[in-house]
C-alpha cells in the first residue's frame, strides 16, 4: 500500500479534506508546506514517518529560521472549515507582480520510462533518510519527465525509499520496467518559477554571480515579474544550470527565445542542498553515468 497520495487522490476536494481534519490528528506533511499563489494544493498523506514536509535534507522551516535566513517570506496562519494551518507567502504578497511568480512546495506524480540503452538518465542521493535528485541527464527520460536537482523522490513504483541507501534506490530502478515507471516527486521548498520577456536588445533585466540573482534592473521583466534577489539560479526553460558557470548561464538566456522561464530558490536552501551532495558527489557524477 502507498504511503503517498494516489492520482485519484490528488482530486480530493481542499475543503472536504479541511472539515475531515477537524476529527483526527493533521497529518505530517500539513506542517509550513501548503502551496501558495494559487498552485493547487495536494492531499497529505497519511501516516507518520520520515521525513515529513516541515524539514529538507535536515534543515527544519520554523518560523524563527525563516525569519532569520529567507526575510523576504514569512509564516501566515490561515483556518479553513475549523481546520487551522501554516502556509509560507513572500512578505510583498500584496504585490500584484509577485502573484505572477508561483511558489510551490507539492507533492507531484512523475511518471517516466527507461531510453534505449534501459536508462532513465537519473541519479539519486540519500541525505538525512531522505532520497534527492543530484542529477538528471539533458535530454533524457527523467528530463523530459520533469525531474530536477534537489527534487525528493518519496516513492518509486509505490516503494516508500525514506531510509533506503543510494544503492538499493538505484537497483529498484534498474529492476523497473521500460515504460510506467510512477514516482511521487516533492518538489524543492520555496522554489519559484518566473515567465520573463525579453526586451529589445535581448535581456530580461537581472543580474547574477556564481549563479545567484545579485541585481534587478528598474521596470525590466524580471522586477515586474516577481524576480528575486539572493535567488540561485536553478533552471533557464527547463535547462539544468546548477553548477554552471555564470558565462554559459548567460548563453543559455541569449540563446533562449523571446519568452524565458526562470527557476529560481532562495540562496540560504541552495547552500544547504549543495553541502549535503558535496562537491566530491558532482565530480563523481562526471565519471559515473546515470541509471
Amino acid at each position: 500500500m502507498s504511503l503517498y497520495p494516489s492520482l485519484e487522490d490528488m482530486k480530493v476536494d481542499t475543503m472536504a479534506r479541511a472539515q475531515m481534519a477537524q476529527h483526527q490528528d493533521p497529518p505530517p506533511y500539513t506542517h509550513n508546506h501548503l502551496p501558495v499563489a494559487a498552485a493547487p494544493s495536494a492531499p497529505a498523506p497519511t501516516g507518520h514517518f520520515y521525513p515529513s514536509l516541515g524539514e529538507y535534507m535536515g534543515l527544519e522551516f520554523s518560523e524563527s529560521v525563516i525569519a532569520a535566513n529567507m526575510p523576504e517570506y514569512r509564516v501566515q496562519t490561515v483556518q479553513s472549515g475549523g481546520a487551522v494551518s501554516n502556509l509560507i507567502a513572500p512578505l510583498s504578497s500584496q504585490s500584484v507582480s509577485l502573484q505572477k511568480a508561483t511558489v510551490t512546495n507539492a507533492i507531484r506524480h512523475v511518471v517516466l520510462c527507461k531510453d534505449a540503452d534501459g536508462k532513465c538518465g537519473v541519479r539519486l542521493h540519500s541525505v538525512n533518510s531522505g532520497v534527492f535528485v543530484c542529477y538528471v541527464a539533458a535530454g533524457s527520460p527523467a528530463a523530459l519527465a520533469g525531474l530536477r536537482f534537489g527534487d525528493q523522490v518519496l516513492e518509486i513504483n509505490d516503494v516508500a525509499l525514506a531510509g533506503l541507501t543510494m544503492e538499493k534506490c538505484h537497483e529498484l530502478l534498474r529492476k523497473a520496467p521500460v515504460n510506467g515507471i510512477t514516482m511521487a516527486v516533492r518538489d524543492r521548498p520555496f522554489e519559484r518559477t518566473i515567465t520573463l520577456h525579453k526586451d529589445s536588445i535581448g535581456h530580461v533585466g537581472f543580474h547574477f554571480k556564481d549563479g545567484k540573482v545579485v541585481g534587478l534592473v528598474k521596470d525590466s521583466s524580471a522586477a515586474r515579474n516577481g524576480m528575486l534577489t539572493d535567488h540561485q539560479l536553478m533552471e533557464v526553460n527547463t535547462i539544468n544550470v546548477v553548477e554552471m558557470k555564470d558565462k554559459e548561464i548567460s548563453k543559455v538566456i541569449d540563446n533562449s527565445p523571446s519568452v524565458v522561464n526562470i527557476t529560481i530558490i532562495p540562496h540560504y536552501i541552495y547552500k544547504h542542498m549543495i553541502s549535503k551532495m558535496s562537491s566530491s558527489l558532482f565530480k563523481e557524477l562526471d565519471r559515473t553515468p546515470a541509471v
